[in-house]
């Protein structure tokens, strides 16, 4: 009897995915959301951790960077057995993590996608001027994908967003630093909650959707970037992993997480949780 296709070995293999950035300790952002998002997705998840943050959702209480050289030695232990097909990157905190980061992707023909974490969704920025740089230099002329925030796309283009001419223009000036494609997400501003936007070969393309009123976004911005790396791992070209990301964040916000005394997480297994 022959062996039905749909059992073969090669079927039943997943897709794999790198995340490389730091942890946080009460699961809704960083590493830990970046994995349930990978695992949710149907893809195995893979990581590289740069720091691990002690923190709830009332904030981060303590921060602790994993040596530069420990970076390294993770990516490159996953990519000797665990190949990725696709990668993001999170939290890299300073410029000695982010030089070993961008030496250790380099030589990764795989879509890369870079969320700089150099701006809270707040406007606290989390980068000193040294590791900005670093990033400019080193990893946006790397990323198949850039997914700032309208604070962090400011700071990138040196240009003030205020309105969807703003982004637009914003996106163009960021695009030429190197990105092959930029995602500025708008929910720092009021007028442009729900909406992103994608610059792509000199065109930009407006993602809208209805905003979601809840005050538990804690996580969104490591989950989308997350969501879209595992929907490159599988194969979907980036235009439509960018649509099924978003689709996947919506949801997790419309289910978003009310524990805590603080912020609340977006929920990641909302899926579960739809009727089909």
């Amino acid at each position: 009897m022959g062996r039905d296709p749909d059992l073969s070995v090669s079927r039943l293999l997943p897709a794999l995915a790198l995340t490389i950035g730091g942890s946080d300790s009460g699961g809704g952002a960083g590493i830990q959301a970046d994995l349930k998002t990978f695992t949710m997705l149907r893809v195995h998840g893979c990581s590289a951790l740069t720091c691990v943050t002690a923190q709830n959702t009332l904030g981060v209480q303590r921060l602790d960077p994993l040596p530069a050289a420990a970076v390294t030695a993770q990516v490159e232990a996953v990519c000797r057995d665990l190949p990725p097909a696709a990668l993001k990157t999170g939290m890299l905190l300073d410029r000695d993590r982010i030089v070993a980061t961008a030496l250790a992707i380099t030589p990764l023909a795989i879509p890369r996608v870079i969320d700089p974490v150099m701006v809270s969704r707040a406007g606290t920025v989390l980068l000193e001027p040294e590791a900005i740089a670093a990033l400019v230099a080193l990893l946006l002329p790397l990323a198949h994908l850039l997914t700032p925030n309208i604070h962090e796309a400011s700071l990138l283009s040196g240009l003030p967003i205020e309105d969807e001419a703003g982004m637009e223009r914003a996106a163009e000036a960021i695009a030429s630093l190197g990105p092959l494609s930029v995602l500025l997400k708008g929910g720092g501003l009021p007028a442009t909650r729900g909406c992103d936007l994608h610059w792509h070969d000199g065109v930009c393309h407006w993602l809208r959707a209805p905003a979601i009123a809840t005050p538990h976004t804690h996580g969104s911005g490591c989950t989308l970037s997350a969501a879209i790396t595992a929907f490159l791992a599988r194969g979907e070209t980036l235009p439509e992993a960018i649509r099924l990301a978003k689709h996947y964040v919506e949801g997790g916000l419309r289910h978003a997480l009310a524990i805590g005394a603080g912020q609340g997480p977006l929920c990641h297994w909302h899926p579960l949780l739809e009727p089909r």
